[in-house]
């Protein structure tokens, strides 16, 4: 199993960022996929979902409106598009892989990639 994330970078504040995750050796379709983020001396904390049924999704309240989650099956890909990026965005993001309904649980989640570091500064 493999998750593995990349995208991340050094971006000004009010900028764009678009991270990917590539998933394999596992059913990819029968996930849930997330996005959680963990920032220097802070807990990791959920940023969205995708859910594996539907492909409806679901956004922490910090981000919404300025994220965007999407996922390519044919692909085995989860994306996040970041816009309007702010200095307390910055935290290394984590894709992740669960079959549980508590999408904001993190210790509910099968499956975990490396992290990416996303910094926002000018």
């Amino acid at each position: 199993v493999q998750l593995q994330a990349s995208g991340g970078g050094l971006v000004e504040p009010g900028g764009s960022l678009r991270l990917s995750c590539a998933a394999s050796g596992f059913a990819f379709a029968d996930y849930t996929m997330s996005w959680f983020r963990q920032a220097p001396g802070k807990e990791r904390e959920f940023v969205a979902a995708i859910r594996r049924s539907g492909g409806s999704t679901v956004y922490a309240d910090s981000i919404k409106g300025r994220f965007t989650i999407s996922g390519d099956i044919a692909r085995n890909g989860v994306y996040l598009q970041m816009r309007s990026l702010k200095p307390e965005d910055t935290a290394v993001y984590y894709c992740a892989a669960t079959r549980s309904v508590s999408l904001r649980d993190d210790t509910q989640y099968n499956y975990w990639g490396q992290g990416t570091l996303v910094t926002v500064s000018s």
